[in-house]
């Protein structure tokens, strides 16, 4: 059974005396930056020359140092810039002033569990990873309570690492719903599989082959986005609040039975032989390299992939129709954001 920690099993005055340097301010690190600070935490957060988050973190009443300046400064420095980001940032302006008694955190063990950095012996290395959008994280706190997080301890130099690591979750809010105790390599094997696999890739191709058997068939694409996008938030809630089964008590016996007849057509032997592909090429490190190639080469596939997508007929027709809803609280994303 999984390990889960409370409140009763932290001391929050482990990281109120510490001063951490927070690297990074997009979705997680605003989030991580003011509720510690609302914890009682010293901590400011380090952002690249130039960055365009200096003036907002600044307007949220936060310190503002460089990364190198931060590095120095700090007992505590949590990497949240992103992945392929990372190991650049850590080899400029962190690994340098990585002295004995620090502390390197993370919220994903990608680059741990690859090897694109590897931190010094003589230091501990550990990860909080809250399982939400930093936004929740934040709005969670702000209302008393908070998201439930991962922990993991790559170094234990101190004796203190976990320990330290549940105080700093504490600090988020996450001890008041449960922090679960994992690995660096299952959060992020795990975690890159079910974005692949399920979350993002998986789901986003069911809608879009769904919609598109529709309307190629066709039906409108007005009618085929509400049955096979819109509706979609409908269903996920109820898995949300009660499972599957909460989510089948609720809809009708005639759309259960097609769950049950249909599912396995869709998602059959040769979709987990290809989820089982996915994975072994999460654990052998062969997405890592491609990812980070990628990055390298400047992102062409990647930037190609997200224009298409963008304009699709699928996102053309859902940004009309929920234009009309304003109760959805829509948003439209331009190509090329």
């Amino acid at each position: 059974m999984t390990k889960i920690y409370y409140q009763k099993d932290a001391d929050l005055s482990l990281i109120q005396a510490k001063k951490v340097a927070v690297v990074g301010y997009g979705s997680q690190g605003h989030a991580h930056s003011l509720n510690l600070k609302n914890s009682g935490v010293d901590v400011v957060v380090a952002l690249r020359d130039g960055s365009k988050s200096k003036a907002k973190a600044e307007s949220d009443g936060l310190t503002v140092k460089s990364v190198s300046e931060a590095a120095q400064w700090a007992d505590v420095i949590m990497m949240l810039a992103p992945d392929t980001k990372q190991p650049k940032i850590y080899r400029e302006e962190i690994e340098p002033y990585l002295k004995s008694g620090k502390t390197l955190m993370f919220a994903h063990g990608f680059n741990i569990r690859y090897g694109t950095i590897t931190p010094p012996t003589n230091v501990d290395v550990s990860m909080i990873a809250p399982k939400s959008p930093g936004h929740r994280v934040r709005e969670t706190y702000i209302e008393g309570g908070g998201v439930p997080s991962l922990l993991a301890v790559h170094q234990d130099i101190s004796g203190q690492a976990k320990q330290q690591a549940l105080a700093y979750a504490d600090a988020l809010g996450s001890t008041r719903v449960g922090v679960l105790e994992t690995t660096f390599t299952e959060e992020t094997e795990t975690d890159l599989f079910g974005e692949q696999a399920v979350l993002c890739g998986g789901v986003s191709e069911l809608v879009k082959a769904g919609f598109e058997t529709l309307v190629a068939a066709g039906y409108q694409p007005e009618i085929a986005y509400f049955e096979c996008l819109h509706e979609l938030k409908l269903i996920v809630d109820l898995m949300y609040r009660g499972g599957l089964n909460f989510m089948r008590y609720s809809v009708s016996d005639t759309a259960e039975m097609g769950d049950y007849y249909a599912g396995p057509q869709v998602i059959n032997e040769e979709s987990r032989h290809v989820m089982r592909q996915l994975l072994t090429n999460i654990q052998n490190g062969q997405f890592a390299k491609d990812w980070i190639a990628e990055n390298e080469a400047g992102l062409p596939n990647f930037n190609k992939t997200r224009q298409l997508e963008q304009e699709s007929l699928l996102e053309k027709v859902g940004a009309d129709l929920r234009s009309l809803m304003p109760y959805v609280n829509p948003v439209r994303v331009k190509p090329g954001e």
